[in-house]
């Protein structure tokens, strides 16, 4: 059997079809190697072809020749696929998809990463009783948990801005581009980034001072008077008062964006030593942990409800959460006890 004009192509991705299977015995027959009966017959990969002449080897003439049938390695191809179905196990780890469920839909708000991520830290299940954060998310979309896409933050679609560039630039101090890379590199302790989150766009409302540590992500949020650059460094002077002489290893470096109410941050090396760097215009990426954060305080204050109408509990009880939640990124220990543990060592020197 032959086929001169033979020219159609396997589809990538594709199981090869039983005549696929009856054209290698053919080709196997006319002394054809695997590599050449891929290449030249079927345009697939020789590894296949391979895996199929292993799964085809017949014996005959009571095992003393071994040869290639096709019908055998068809017959163990349609064995195989009849295994390879999907399958769930909402059932045997019942127990672990609640503790998913409880510390996600309760007042933790976990992530469904950050609870796979803490059950493995403190030994909580064993991992043969647990499911790794992808399943999870493809239980969810297949209604397989008590959680539903809509209950997922992140899992929005984000709509990019145009690029905008402005001509005349406010230059407020040094630029980002003058930071050292062991900022960049997140080893070092002591280095923030701050911004102000709004409710109302007035004047008369109050406003949100976030401060997040580059290292441990540990977030401090401040209500301040109003959007001022006067409020701000008021506040900062607070924070000085309160750590003294410590205030230099705890604040090595604030970066912050070109906004109006950061116009005075400038003056706080002069009488502290702090650098503060200041970002691109309209390059929010450029401090992206706080950004993050501020995506998280927008869980429980939405944008447009007045600042004013949150009691200091309410605000305090927001960033105590966000403190205890664990991070990936921390090995799954959570802000407070990493921005701790760097306190003590400051303290203890």
């Amino acid at each position: 059997m032959d086929y001169p004009d033979y020219t159609t192509e396997h589809q990538k991705g594709k199981h090869l079809t039983y005549e696929d299977y009856v054209k290698i015995q053919v080709r196997l027959q006319d002394g054809w190697s695997a590599n050449r009966i891929a290449v030249k017959e079927l345009h697939c990969s020789p590894n296949t072809v391979r895996k199929i002449i292993r799964q085809g080897m017949t014996p005959l003439y009571h095992g003393k020749v071994q040869r290639f049938k096709s019908k055998t390695a068809w017959q163990i191809h349609k064995e195989n696929r009849s295994r390879s179905c999907r399958t769930y196990q909402a059932a045997e780890k019942k127990a672990f998809l609640s503790y998913v469920e409880s510390h996600f839909c309760g007042d933790d708000k976990w992530s469904l990463d950050a609870c796979v991520g803490y059950a493995l830290a403190h030994n909580l299940f064993d991992r043969s009783e647990m499911l790794c954060t992808k399943t999870l998310y493809n239980y969810v979309e297949l209604g397989l948990l008590g959680i539903k896409n809509i209950d997922l933050p992140q899992k929005l679609h984000r709509h990019t801005k145009a690029k905008r560039i402005r001509e005349r630039k406010r230059v407020l101090g040094r630029s980002i581009e003058q930071r050292p890379e062991s900022v960049d590199s997140r080893e070092e302790f002591g280095h923030w980034e701050i911004d102000e989150v709004i409710g109302r766009k007035s004047d008369k409302d109050k406003v949100l001072l976030t401060m997040v540590e580059r290292k441990t992500r540990n977030l401090c949020v401040l209500r301040l008077a109003d959007k001022s650059s006067r409020s701000l460094m008021e506040a900062v002077r607070r924070m000085e008062d309160e750590l003294g002489q410590a205030f230099p290893k705890v604040f090595r470096s604030i970066t912050a964006d070109n906004g109006a109410e950061n116009s005075m941050l400038a003056e706080i090396e002069s009488v502290t030593g702090t650098p503060v760097y200041f970002t691109h215009p309209y390059t929010s990426c450029e401090k992206g942990t706080i950004e993050n954060h501020n995506g998280l305080i927008r869980r429980f204050l939405p944008k447009g409800k007045r600042v004013d109408s949150y009691d200091e509990d309410t605000i305090l009880g927001v960033e105590l959460w966000a403190n205890g939640l664990p991070r990936k990124i921390l090995g799954y220990r959570t802000p407070d006890e990493a921005f701790e543990a760097e306190m003590d060592r400051i303290f203890a020197v």
